[in-house]
């Protein structure tokens, strides 16, 4: 199967103010998420991307954009970012553009930190119709990519911090009731793999390092997954 980097979009003016943006509009990166943004395009540019999808809200798409405008730097060809409904920011519902100091007094953080299988933002949605639909939408594109550009193919989603933080745990094989475990940092590049016998979580959280080793190698195809290797195998070349 394809590989799927997984992308969070860089720090924005609501996340340096301490305020839960949601799905407000208008939420765009401050300098620090631009040079963020730009900086993990350029990681991302020594390998050709086959499709680039995006959450709706802004910051993601800026993001993206980065991601897009170094691919085309690195001469691959263009690739267009794709909104993705599924990847969109979770609905926080009257949480939305509150400040976190405040959220922290609310009875149901205690829930989102411990139990968030049990946690219904009010107004919103739950945190398990949130990994539902960002799972199912990933695992569809990811097959659909699979199809049309074969299993070396390589694609980027960029999307927010628990979005990923839900997606990562799903590969895992994590209940929902884990997932506050993972932590996914802004414009940090996650990796997954989705085999035949179960997604491979290649890499979480990451700011830094040569990702040019998942880029296609011209006339070879990656083996067809043989499950786990015992003893932790030689890794790429």
């Amino acid at each position: 199967m394809a590989t799927l980097l997984l992308v969070r979009h860089g720090r924005t003016t609501a996340n340096a103010s301490g305020v839960l943006a949601g799905r407000t509009p208008g939420i765009r990166l401050d300098d620090l998420g631009v040079q963020q943004a730009e900086r993990a395009g350029a990681r991302i540019a020594t390998v050709p991307v086959a499709a680039l999808l995006t959450s709706p809200q802004e910051r993601c798409r800026q993001t993206a954009r980065a991601v897009a405008a170094a691919q085309r730097g690195a001469g691959h060809p263009t690739t267009r970012a794709l909104a993705e409904k599924g990847l969109a920011e979770c609905d926080y519902g009257e949480w939305q553009g509150r400040p976190i100091k405040e959220l922290l007094r609310e009875p149901l953080w205690s829930t989102v930190q411990r139990q968030p299988s049990a946690a219904v933002f009010p107004g919103g949605e739950s945190m398990v119709a949130m990994q539902h639909r960002a799972v199912a939408a990933v695992r569809r594109r990811d097959a659909d990519i699979t199809r049309d550009h074969g299993p070396d193919a390589v694609w980027v989603a960029v999307s927010h911090g628990d979005i990923i933080k839900s997606i990562l745990a799903d590969a895992l094989g994590m209940h929902l009731d884990l997932f506050q475990r993972i932590n996914v940092d802004p414009a940090s590049v996650s990796i997954i793999r989705y085999a035949s016998d179960r997604p491979y979580v290649l890499a979480s959280n990451t700011h830094d390092g040569d990702l040019s080793w998942l880029a296609p190698k011209p006339g070879k195809r990656r083996p067809r997954s043989r499950g786990a290797v015992v003893g932790g195998g030689a890794g790429p070349a």
